[in-house]
């Protein structure tokens, strides 16, 4: 069988596992699957047994080590968790998968997780597998997969935090991805934006509001939630600025970073990429990618009152899903504790933050091990990197510190739609993935 239709044939048995936030069975069969496969393939030695897991909350982490005898170990992260997806204005039952070919981007794998993150997750398998019956590893590879990832990797950042570190020191850690974002140049992220999730709760009690559902009749004379929850947002975070809580000043190495970076960087292609038409603030790119990048973002992903669904009530209860994303120059704990502060006003009475999982932002140098092996991975393939100081999206790189100096983010290949409807990876993109990794994997 040839590696793209080896490859293929993975993400195909992938892919129907719906391993979604909330579908624990799905998601510990899958790691199930993961782990037999890998030991099956490349004759993993399990660190952390699956099987142990079953009985946890969480979904199960998958930790295997590949060891050749290497003084040298390399660190491979991935996630098998995805979004929710239904059928609808899919070309494909994202749950089953399918190439389809378009006239803009050729023949392209349709799939919940074909970009992020099934697809990358499938190559990065084969690779490793086919490096390691080639004979051709150099170094030692751990192989660390989590379910978490979309909902702040709660259970992989305790199992790193153990004394001592399960996983072993290494040269560097990669987070094999699809980095050619929009079909474009291939990013390097020298660092990631830390979250702090949360929920704000407004329930009727003794500031106002009903205990229980009543009719919305009694709407000028009882207080609803709703509108406490409205002003409470309002108070933490203004709507004209996007939930932007705070700037913080670039220092210099990100400001000397982002000075090369701002001189290719083409706002009129990030926008077509990111499907919108214009950019809250104006500006040349350098003001541009200052801000996406020192901002720290209160973003809002669900407002709903209790019961869902009901009309002409004033509800008993109303909230808001919150995350906070903190780049690595602010400090997100410090954030949470003002709006604590800001909810204790009497004229806020009601209002509730209830915290979630968190963790902050991280930065490396871009002379750690593994950054110009991944640079020399591109280019070996004719593809100009753009650094990055830090990634504006979040992932639990501190939580690695103690096993490399670098977590990084990286591989070639053009995917889209993540999170949307038609989610994709082009089939020649996935190809450029798996040979931009097998180049960094045997650059050690």
């Amino acid at each position: 069988m040839k590696p793209l239709d080896a490859t293929l044939d993975l993400l195909h048995q992938l892919t129907p596992f719906r391993s979604v936030a909330g579908y624990i069975d799905q998601q510990r069969n899958l790691a199930l699957w993961l782990e037999r496969w890998l030991i099956e393939e490349t004759d993993a030695e399990v660190l952390y047994p699956v099987s142990q897991q079953l009985q946890d909350g969480a979904p199960p982490l998958v930790h295997v080590r590949i060891d050749i005898g290497s003084p040298r170990t390399l660190v491979l992260y991935n996630m098998y968790d995805v979004m929710p997806a239904d059928e609808e204005g899919w070309e494909v039952d994202p749950f089953v998968g399918g190439i389809k070919h378009w006239s803009d981007k050729g023949d392209v794998f349709i799939s919940r997780g074909a970009e992020n993150n099934k697809g990358p997750l499938a190559g990065m398998l084969m690779v490793v597998r086919d490096l390691y019956h080639s004979g051709r590893l150099h170094t030692n590879i751990e192989i660390l997969l989590e379910g978490e990832e979309e909902i702040g990797s709660g259970n992989l950042r305790r199992y790193l935090a153990r004394q001592p570190c399960p996983v072993a020191p290494a040269e560097a850690v990669l987070f094999p991805s699809l980095c050619e974002y929009g079909g474009g140049a291939p990013r390097i992220y020298l660092g990631f934006t830390g979250r702090s999730g949360g929920r704000l709760v407004v329930k009727g009690g003794s500031w106002g509001g009903p205990k229980a559902a009543i009719h919305a009749s009694n709407a000028a004379w009882i207080d609803n939630p709703v509108w406490r929850l409205v002003q409470a947002l309002s108070t933490l975070a203004p709507p004209h600025a996007n939930g932007v809580l705070e700037t913080g000043e670039l220092d210099e190495e990100a400001s000397s970073i982002l000075d090369d970076l701002a001189l290719d960087f083409n706002l009129a292609d990030e926008l077509t990429f990111r499907r919108s038409e214009k950019f809250s603030i104006s500006g040349d790119s350098f003001s541009h990618l200052a801000y996406l990048l020192g901002s720290a973002v209160l973003n809002i992903s669900e407002i709903a009152s209790l019961p869902h669904g009901a009309q002409g009530v004033i509800p008993p209860e109303a909230f808001a899903d919150l995350v906070l994303r903190t780049p690595p120059i602010v400090d997100g704990e410090r954030l949470m504790q003002r709006m604590k502060e800001q909810l204790a006003s009497p004229a806020l009475a009601g209002a509730v933050l209830e915290p979630g999982d968190s963790y902050p932002g991280y930065r490396f140098s871009i002379d750690d091990e593994g950054v110009l092996e991944l640079m020399t991975s591109y280019h070996q393939q004719q593809a100009k990197p753009q650094i990055w100081p830090w990634a504006p999206g979040c992932a639990p790189a501190y939580a690695f510190a103690a096993v490399a100096p670098a977590f990084l983010i990286g591989g070639l290949g053009y995917g889209g739609n993540a999170h949307g409807v038609n989610e994709f990876v082009t089939l020649r993109g996935l190809q450029r993935y798996q040979q931009s990794l097998n180049d960094w994997l045997l650059a050690f």
